[in-house]
């Protein structure tokens, strides 16, 4: 249609303009085609009424909104409530959002979103439940780093000599308690201790300490370590205290109960205590509370230490562990040093870093420095380093200890893994001025973290010495199946009242392997999110995860597997698709198969009809999760022809997906990103809207609106 505009031309001077006033003179003006075909767009409807309700009786438009954007109740909020009817949280309900450095959940931004969304009368889609990327890594490979006991560097007033002979002297127990080997913590002793099959009372199997001399007024700290081969509960009870049997935060949950679990993996009993009622103590170790339980207590790393007592260490470095510091400094190479965060030490406390940019042309031209507080070291002595150490890649460093004119006795190179490792070295002092602690850098490209440093002289009576126990692999097993459990059900109550569809599993497939699940085993370089879940639960850690979401949320809550690049790897949609049979074989629902469909204008349409006609054959609901359509260019770049491209590829989708999945399988399609990202001249302008502040609607618009009301 012809858009013509009648304008009136005023031209300076009296006459002239008296004489427009009498005749005025018409002028016929085409309005620019691209500001037609704007006004064309302008012009239809929002989104979601283009949806036949009675034809998609189940079918929702969705949007992947940021929470920060949504909350505010700015124009993205007002963008998305009026044009869609549900919300997916991009991240923000993803595992590395929510769960914190000590396993917590936080969820108090998830409450708000969930809350916003409700006022607004839009549903929020959950995901994603489990999967590789998003995740807290850091806590999670934390559950599964080697267990570091390190002896106090007090004096220990429990005498274990009786237990370090095997003759159990000075000990009293029950039957079923004896001292056996390679059963402790680093294939050490422990003490064996079983139930019986009738125990079911706390001294049906117990174990008492020799007594212990205390000094009144006085806190006392207890450490020790135990595990079972199941499940298995006890306590700790007193003789010589104001009260015998206390309620205590034994393992440090934040909570004091009157006992305590074990497990199949050594964990820290560790607690204090000081209303001595006179000069002698006995500790009761009281397991009998459950039936056919074997449990060990590690032999060797049992103590009971007055925690103002006298000192038997002489660990050279101060606040080795970097818990309340650092003494060390450097330089080179535009290195940053520093210390972590809490949760990425090698125990889950703090490490000390260096990040070192590039190698250098010698080790020495990136290094730390720690000034040793006694001074100089003695010649012709032998001392003996110990640390922790991993980095973001494999390399080497160099500790040394050195004299202020720079020479040096080295300690030899150490090669680093992205692992944590124990080092353990030693060299020979060969002057009288070696009095700084030195490590080298220069060929390590990368960053290095380091824990738990101690520096010794051989011979010397010290405490601070370490245990390290690996964990085996059904240890590991249990530990991320537990976490797994707190964490779904955590996330899944508390957004039952408001979450009604979930992913609980997302990108399980390998796209190279697409019958398999991937995994991160001898993947080198793995960025700091990322968890593969299934290398320590199998196979099987998305039928734990479907059963958990559905014991924990609502019955009717419709359960979701998602994936990626099912339009472009066909065999992946096969696989995916036998993955489920997989799982409902073994006993969890899964209600619905979302595929994310992030594509371009040239992606191939005959393999996205077949995709969702494989899809469709399951039977199941068919979500589009994450729909995006990417130009491949950027938006300074873009021309006509690629947004119309993008018009006719959006409208493509919405078009195959409403022809080939039944309407009452339609669960719906969700916009991944419903405006282009920014920065807007250098981003693919991949939504149907733009970003800047008029949020114009694109060629794309009209595309899905077309399709959707087609239906």
């Amino acid at each position: 249609m012809k858009h013509i505009y009648k304008t009136c031309l005023f031209v300076a001077g009296l006459a002239m303009a008296t004489a427009c006033e009498q005749e005025p003179l018409e002028f016929e003006v085409e309005k620019p085609a691209s500001f037609a075909a704007q006004e064309e767009i302008d012009a239809y409807a929002d989104l979601k009424t283009y949806i036949n309700r009675e034809a998609n009786p189940t079918f929702k438009l969705g949007a992947g909104v940021a929470l920060s954007e949504y909350v505010q109740k700015g124009v993205m909020y007002r963008l998305v409530n009026r044009n869609f009817d549900e919300i997916t949280p991009r991240s923000e309900m993803n595992h590395g959002a929510v769960v914190q450095a000590n396993g917590s959940l936080s969820l108090g931004n998830v409450e708000t979103l969930l809350g916003t969304a409700k006022d607004a009368g839009a549903s929020v889609y959950g995901q994603a439940l489990t999967w590789h990327l998003n995740q807290n890594a850091t806590y999670l490979k934390g559950l599964l780093a080697p267990l570091v006991v390190e002896s106090p560097v007090y004096v220990n007033s429990l005498n274990l000599s009786g237990l370090s002979t095997g003759t159990m002297q000075g000990w009293t127990s029950t039957s079923g308690v004896s001292v056996v080997d390679a059963e402790g913590m680093g294939a050490g002793k422990a003490i064996k201790l079983t139930s019986g099959a009738g125990s079911s009372q706390p001294q049906d199997l117990q174990l008492v300490t020799p007594e212990i001399t205390v000094v009144p007024g006085k806190e006392y700290e207890v450490v020790a370590y135990i595990k079972s081969d199941k499940p298995g509960e006890g306590r700790i009870a007193f003789e010589g205290l104001a009260n015998n049997t206390p309620e205590i935060d034994w393992m440090k949950t934040g909570k004091a109960t009157k006992t305590f679990a074990t497990s199949t993996s050594w964990k820290e009993i560790r607690f204090k205590i000081k209303d001595f009622q006179g000069e002698k103590i006995k500790l009761h170790f009281d397991l009998g509370y459950k039936p056919n339980v074997t449990y060990y207590l590690d032999a060797k790393n049992f103590y009971v230490y007055n925690t103002q007592g006298e000192k038997i260490v002489t660990n050279l470095v101060n606040e080795g562990d970097f818990e309340t510091g650092t003494g060390w400094g450097g330089w080179g190479n535009n290195s940053t040093r520093g210390v972590t965060a809490a949760g990425e030490g090698v125990q889950g406390g703090k490490a000390f870093f260096v990040t070192n940019p590039s190698k250098t042309g010698g080790f020495w031209e990136v290094q730390t420095l720690y000034q040793l507080p006694g001074g100089a070291l003695q010649n012709g002595k032998v001392y003996k380093l110990s640390f922790w150490v991993k980095g973001t890649t494999e390399g080497i460093i160099r500790p040394e200890i050195q004299s202020p004119n720079y020479s040096s006795s080295g300690f030899g190179q150490v090669s680093v893994t992205t692992e944590w490792k124990q080092v353990d070295l030693a060299t020979t002092i060969n002057a009288d001025d070696r009095s700084r602690l030195v490590i080298s850098y220069g060929e390590f490209a990368g960053t290095v973290y380091i824990d738990k440093v101690v520096l010794a002289m051989e011979g010397a009576t010290t405490g601070g010495t370490s245990t390290s126990v690996e964990k085996t692999p059904s240890e590991k097993k249990e530990i991320i199946a537990g976490h797994m459990e707190q964490w779904i059900s955590g996330m899944v109550k508390t957004a039952a009242p408001y979450v009604k569809a979930w992913t609980v599993v997302k990108d399980p497939m390998d796209d190279t392997n697409p019958n398999e699940l991937k995994t991160g085993i001898g993947k080198a370089n793995m960025a700091a999110d990322e968890f593969y879940w299934q290398d320590y639960l199998g196979k099987d850690y998305g039928v734990q995860a479907f059963k958990l979401a559905r014991q924990h949320g609502n019955a009717s809550d419709l359960l979701f597997i998602s994936d990626h690049n099912l339009h472009s790897n066909l065999d992946k949609t096969r696989g995916l698709i036998k993955y489920v049979e997989y799982l409902e074989s073994q006993g969890a629902k899964v209600d619905g198969i979302a595929t994310q469909m992030r594509i371009r204008i040239d992606s191939n349409k005959d393999a996205i009809r077949e995709m969702f006609q494989l899809l469709a054959a399951t039977g199941k609901m068919i979500k589009v999760s994450e729909l995006e359509v990417a130009l491949g260019v950027a938006a300074n770049q873009a021309t006509e022809a690629h947004y119309a491209a993008q018009k006719e590829m959006y409208q493509y989708v919405v078009e195959k997906y409403m022809e080939i999945i039944p309407a009452a399988k339609r669960y719906g399609i969700t916009v991944w990103r419903p405006t282009d990202p920014t920065p807007a001249s250098t981003a693919d302008p991949l939504g149907m809207w733009t970003s800047d502040a008029n949020l114009t609607r694109k060629p794309a618009y009209s595309g899905f609106a077309d399709a959707l009301k087609a239906k």
